[in-house]
């Protein structure tokens, strides 16, 4: 019987402790969302064209920000360089864009194969001021799997975003996991390290307790029997399912699995 007791005890305070690690995980998750350089405060995504473009409050300018002076003026671009008022603003002068201030208004450049754009915040967003959390499955064990990595040095997949826009990516190797008897196999992508893995995938849930554009996926390291990790119980919603002013990759064909995946974040229910 006192083994009995000490092995629920220990039992509990296990399930404590995991519980509080996906508590923390997900509280660090809302608070970078909800952060200056989150996504809910993303406020326009504007296209820029060749040559001139003017911004401001006023309708009668190529790019209206919302709560602006009329006239913020000119944003020129010319050979992949883009001047704002005669300032230099892209390439960045350094590791970070060059950020424009203006009341709540943040903005900068930002490059999506050869076509560029302005990137608006509002530190008083209605997304962020509508902000109330994201739903989670319940945490469940069955949902962090060990995969086996398949190395694919040098391959390269095409990436298709929201906006219909493709480009190139290293993929360097695949994830071949298990289900309840069945295999599954996903495209990794680069991720912070060498040893860490990006995963953009799509499951049954999608369009329905899921974002229909799938979610994503960080893996840490490789485990000592040489697997990698997927704890499903992390996955995340994209920016788009935030704002419609990001530009999200979506799952390639072999990124969506006929599985249906119950773990994670739910539908954030904005788009």
């Amino acid at each position: 019987m006192k083994k009995t007791l000490i092995f629920l005890l220990l039992l509990s305070v296990f399930s404590a402790k995991s519980q509080e690690d996906y508590s923390d995980f997900y509280a660090k998750r809302e608070a970078s969302l909800k952060s200056e350089n989150g996504w809910l405060n993303l406020a326009g995504l504007f296209w820029l064209k060749e040559g001139e473009n003017t911004i401001g409050g006023a309708e009668s300018n190529d790019f209206v920000f919302p709560h602006a002076e009329a006239t913020l003026g000119k944003v020129i671009l010319q050979n992949s360089q883009v001047l704002y008022n005669g300032q230099v603003i892209f390439p960045y002068s350094g590791p970070k864009p060059t950020v424009i201030s203006h009341q709540s208004l943040r903005w900068f450049i930002i490059q999506r194969g050869d076509k560029f754009a302005i990137r608006l915040r509002d530190l008083e967003g209605e997304y962020l001021k509508a902000f109330h959390g994201i739903e989670h499955f319940p945490a469940d064990a069955k949902w962090k799997i060990k995969a086996k990595f398949i190395p694919t040095a040098g391959k390269k997949v095409t990436i298709i975003d929201i906006t219909g826009r493709s480009y190139q990516e290293d993929s360097p190797g695949l994830l071949e996991f298990v289900v309840d008897g069945k295999a599954y196999r996903l495209e990794a992508g680069p991720g912070e390290t060498k040893e860490d893995f990006f995963v953009v995938f799509g499951d049954a849930t999608n369009k329905t307790s899921t974002y229909g554009g799938g979610r994503f996926l960080d893996t840490k390291g490789f485990n000592a029997d040489g697997t990698v990790t997927l704890d499903f119980n992390k996955a995340y919603n994209p920016p788009c399912a935030f704002t419609p002013f990001a530009t999200c990759p979506l799952p390639t064909k072999e990124n969506k699995l006929t599985l249906a995946i119950p773990a994670g974040e739910k539908n954030a229910g904005h788009h």
